[in-house]
């Protein structure tokens, strides 16, 4: 980040040192004014013979953030904003999101040009539309995304997915919500103001306000400011009603874990997938880049002035800092407004009938060892100097031409793959496109999930010497079959180079590079202005 041509860190330099704010310049932890990001609205909606449809428009550019006090920060985000704009698609209405790149030829953290490879993360989307890491849109290109939104209720996101550079581009802003809603998670869950997304976010800053991107050795970064929703350490003000909070870990390298600071239980309703079948409370869970964790808080029996803070107790082998034990502060205000439709903590959720039923889904959450007609195993370890998933890099994938699989399953077979972190003092919350899996065991906690990850999940924090065993069903759209990817979401890890691929069904199929490339942007600039949906007031 950054005024282009501004030298923001070169690789390898060590993160484990503080940014170079002034004292006047360094955000106060709880002095900011909470906001929650923008909703974006479709330019079209219709119906054809497929159904239901609404349309959206992005535009990757540069802009102008206030982060810091004083000074503005350069943005490289989606419409030029940092979260960028959220989406709310609906199940069985599809979406389709017109993402043009319009970068400028030079770049930011580095001088090359930021190319996109946009990923729509826990979408079971076509392959050309998956965000394939070499599937690649230049500035002055535009590509059409194709979303089917046939999945139950979720909190997604899309961000940035360029081979080499994801954890740069990430890191320069290019990261939002795409949440999924359907009648069931609206009848059982709060919407609405009680419906709150939180992107939380780690980074490091040079004096004149640009982000500092100080990868260590390849390793990581992790930064000494912690925002949310792209406001340093916030306070939010909140009425004493129950409010679900969409947790999301959007820093490159850090993980989390989060906990009230006056010992209150929470309430997990959902995780990376969609809602859990029984409701878990906890004191704390841990968290990782790029999962999901979607909380009740009853803020009903603080009484009008009372502060609680969200703190972060960090996990092994996090670099913290002098404020990365603090997230955020509510403070409970007068209550005011229409009743809410949810009165009481539930303490099981009915996620609805499989979407997929008649093509041979299954609830992720009811499949079972027995299903599984194939067991595998991953094995993430730094070999060389590299990451290393089962000795394999996305290297050697791109030297076969794309061919080289960890695996070709069948669509809609059920599997059981266990990860495993033989790698030394790093975590890796590995991702796998297209699905949603179970874990059923771990080789810590007793052998058992934790209470925070008993729903469908599509990022598995894999520990420092931990196995995680999940249950995986290839759940493909009609003549959906072809290549997906998995990696350590760490991201400076899979851009070094911990990424492999698998087909679902005939790797031949919807080839993710050429199926559906993009194509220079011959539409004048500016020709989908960007309409928001109003918002709630600041700080609340």
């Amino acid at each position: 980040l950054g005024a282009a041509g501004v030298n923001l860190g070169e690789a390898g330099a060590a993160s484990s040192t503080t940014g170079s704010l002034a004292p006047q310049n360094t955000p106060v932890p709880f002095a900011g004014v909470f906001q929650r990001p923008r909703e974006l609205t479709p330019y079209a909606t219709g119906v054809d013979a497929q159904g239901p449809f609404e349309q959206f428009a992005l535009t990757a550019r540069l802009g102008q953030a206030t982060i810091l006090p004083g000074l503005s920060t350069t943005v490289a985000g989606y419409n030029g904003i940092f979260p960028g704009p959220t989406i709310r698609a609906r199940t069985g209405v599809r979406s389709e999101v017109r993402i043009r790149n319009g970068f400028p030829a030079r770049g930011l953290v580095y001088p090359q040009a930021i190319d996109l490879a946009t990923h729509l993360h826990g979408s079971e989307s076509l392959p050309q539309y998956d965000g394939y890491a070499n599937d690649i849109t230049p500035p002055g290109f535009v590509k059409n995304y194709h979303y089917p939104n046939t999945q139950q209720a979720a909190t997604l996101w899309y961000h940035d997915h360029r081979h080499l550079v994801t954890a740069q581009n990430v890191y320069s802003g290019l990261a939002a919500f795409y949440l999924i809603s359907d009648p069931y998670e609206q009848a059982q869950l709060p919407q609405g103001e009680f419906d709150v997304p939180l992107m939380i976010f780690d980074a490091l800053f040079n004096a004149n306000g640009s982000i500092a991107f100080n990868v260590d050795d390849d390793k990581g970064l992790w930064g000494d400011i912690i925002m949310v929703n792209g406001v340093p350490w916030p306070t939010m003000k909140v009425k004493p009603r129950i409010y679900r909070f969409r947790v999301m870990i959007a820093s490159i390298g850090r993980s989390y874990r989060p906990t009230l600071s006056n010992g209150d239980p929470v309430h997990i309703v959902a995780t990376d997938d969609g809602m859990v079948p029984i409701v878990q409370t906890v004191q704390s869970w841990r968290q990782g880049t790029a999962e999901r964790v979607e909380i009740l808080i009853d803020f009903r029996k603080y009484k009008v002035g009372q502060t609680v803070d969200l703190r972060n107790l960090s996990n092994k082998n996090n670099v913290d800092f002098a404020n990365t034990d603090k997230i955020m502060r509510f403070e409970v205000v007068a209550d005011s407004g229409p009743a809410s439709t949810i009165t009481t903590i539930p303490t099981a959720l009915d996620a609805g009938p499989v979407t997929n039923a008649d093509r041979g889904g299954i609830a992720t959450m009811k499949l079972t060892p027995a299903m599984a007609v194939a067991k595998r195993e991953l094995r993430f370890e730094r070999d060389g100097g590299q990451w290393t998933i089962n000795g394999v890099t996305w290297h050697d994938v791109e030297a076969t031409g794309f061919t080289k699989l960890f695996a070709n399953t069948q669509p809609f077979s059920v599997e059981q793959w266990t990860f495993t972190n033989d790698s030394g003092g790093w975590f890796h919350p590995v991702h796998v496109h297209l699905i949603g899996g179970r874990i059923i065991a771990r080789n810590t906690n007793r052998g058992k999930p934790f209470a925070w990850e008993l729903g469908p999940k599509d990022v598995f924090y894999v520990g420092e010497g931990e196995s995680v065993t999940t249950l995986i069903q290839f759940t493909t759209q009609p003549n959906g079959e072809g290549k997906y990817m998995i990696h350590c979401h760490n991201l400076t890890h899979e851009d070094h180079d911990m990424m492999v691929q698998f087909s679902a069904g005939n790797p031949q199929d919807n080839d993710p590079i050429t199926s559906d490339p993009a194509v220079l942007d011959t539409t004048p600039v500016g020709s989908f202005p960007p309409a928001y949906l109003p918002g709630f007031p600041a700080g609340t």
